[in-house]
């Protein structure tokens, strides 16, 4: 335990708010890509099937998912700009750093190692930035879908601006058509995330997956 303890540093990196938000938007995710893929392709419907509510019930499930996940990603953006921890907007100095980026590249293909700002190096940043905004989009463009299903409540509030956006973007069409082509892109990154979260832990001898539970870092003592 003692050689441990000199070899490796424990280090804070997560808070307990990044790390609950977090796994709420995976989770969200996760079940809205299931019931959206459901909703796309009802499978249990067809005639032959006299169970004609199971599509109301993955409709609801996917609606208070829905929910969550604009919720967390309000929340989210709130802590990256205003909360206390500062660990992810530090790791935008690497973004603008040309030198951050050609470390990392090269890290990758078992060059050296990576040291960065913050908790990200620059190509995850950049990543997790573009799932950000394609989580905004699947937001804006559910709640649009969902004010022109339901009228009354939120639905009648967000009626106005829903269709301005709906006829900017060409129609409910194709809004429903973006809305799936969009889920792709969460397929895609879950896949990647994944991979690439184990994979970093490997090469870099650190619990890349395991902070994000705990919200500790441990890795070795002379470098990330």
């Amino acid at each position: 335990m003692s050689q441990q303890q000199t070899l490796y540093v424990r280090e804070h990196i997560f808070s307990g708010a990044i790390r609950v938000f977090h796994w709420l938007r995976a989770l969200s995710i996760v079940v809205l890509v299931i019931t959206g893929a459901y909703i796309c392709w009802p499978f249990l419907t067809m005639p032959q099937s006299s169970d004609v509510l199971v599509q109301g019930w993955i409709r609801m499930v996917h609606l208070i998912f829905g929910f969550i996940l604009v919720s967390v990603t309000v929340v989210r953006a709130y802590l990256y700009f205003f909360g206390k921890s500062d660990i992810e907007r530090r790791s935008f100095r690497d973004v603008i750093s040309a030198k951050a980026w050609w470390a990392q590249l090269k890290s990758y293909v078992w060059i050296g190692r990576h040291p960065h700002a913050g908790v990200y190096g620059p190509l995850q940043f950049v990543s997790y930035l573009g799932i950000t905004l394609a989580a905004a989009f699947m937001c804006v463009t559910g709640l649009v879908l969902y004010a022109n299903v339901y009228h009354e409540g939120l639905g009648g509030l967000l009626w106005q601006p829903a269709t301005w956006l709906t006829v900017q973007m060409g129609g409910l069409a194709v809004v429903r058509l973006w809305h799936h082509y969009v889920t792709w892109a969460f397929v895609i990154f879950l896949l990647i995330h994944i991979y690439m979260a184990v994979w970093m832990g490997i090469r870099f001898k650190h619990n890349s997956v395991d902070a994000i539970v705990s919200g500790y870092d441990y890795h070795p003592k002379n470098g990330h």
